[in-house]
């Protein structure tokens, strides 16, 4: 990592990450990567390279999976919370740390629903609160407009562009610190897409943002910092731009132009 990132607040400390899946498969090997606040990071790099594998250790999800292990810690600031320590709670995480798949997966609900989803799981059913968190997750992610005469609808009505911004304003509605995206756009028409990508530089200013594409140019546009994974491995972590135009290692290089492999 370069010291131009070091120099900006750091939201989450990666150190010395490795993670094993319940079949012995070493799949993230010593990582250490600082998530900078109010910037949006992307993790690029082949198939199969670590990049979803890393992403949902910062929010418990292979907790899902027994037999699934973690070594190291992913320390949340400014409290200094080990995410992945015994005694945190995997539910709790997911609260700080919401998550956009790659599919929008909005449940068989109405829209108001599936955005007070988090809220009523953290116990919240003051109807007055929960009417006003799911207005306000559902303006920043920028679709109020379109539903706000149809929360009573089920969400599986909206298209696909909406139900993924409807998926983000779910993510949104917990008050995250950081929200995750695997992918958010690869199943979107293009149109979708720019408005997703134009959402997410909007969301920074509120979330820190920690992306995983297979969109290299999608990474270019959208991300602050950029990290090259490799076989399980952080390659190379800095600038977007001084990564893609004037890389330091010789194999993010191949990756960028082409001649990988």
């Amino acid at each position: 990592m370069n010291d131009t990132v070091a120099a900006h607040p750091v939201k989450a400390s990666v150190s010395h990450l490795n993670f094993y899946y319940n079949t012995g498969f070493h799949a993230l090997k010593n990582l250490n990567m600082d998530v900078l606040q109010h910037k949006v990071t992307s993790l690029i790099g082949p198939s199969g390279c670590g990049k979803s594998t890393f992403l949902r250790c910062f929010n418990r999800m292979h907790d899902l999976y027994p037999g699934n292990r973690y070594d190291g810690e992913i320390v949340l600031h400014p409290d200094n919370t080990n995410l992945l320590a015994s005694g945190v709670d995997p539910i709790e995480v997911r609260m700080r740390i919401g998550m956009v798949f790659q599919k929008s997966n909005p449940f068989p609900k109405s829209i108001f629903e599936n955005v007070a989803y988090g809220l009523r799981i953290r116990g919240e059913n003051n109807r007055h609160v929960l009417q006003e968190k799911v207005e306000q997750a559902l303006r920043d992610a920028a679709i109020w407009n379109e539903v706000k005469d149809r929360l009573d609808s089920l969400a599986s009505n909206l298209s696909g562009g909406q139900q993924q911004r409807l998926c983000i304003a779910r993510a949104l509605a917990t008050d995250p610190e950081i929200i995750l995206f695997d992918e958010p756009t690869s199943a979107l028409d293009p149109i979708a897409t720019a408005g997703i990508e134009e959402l997410i530089g909007e969301l920074k200013e509120k979330v820190t943002i920690l992306i995983v594409t297979h969109n290299m140019q999608q990474a270019a546009r959208i991300s602050d910092y950029t990290a090259y994974m490799y076989l399980g491995e952080i390659i190379e972590y800095g600038i977007t731009d001084q990564v893609f135009m004037n890389p330091v290692q010789e194999a993010t290089q191949n990756y960028i132009t082409g001649r990988f492999g």
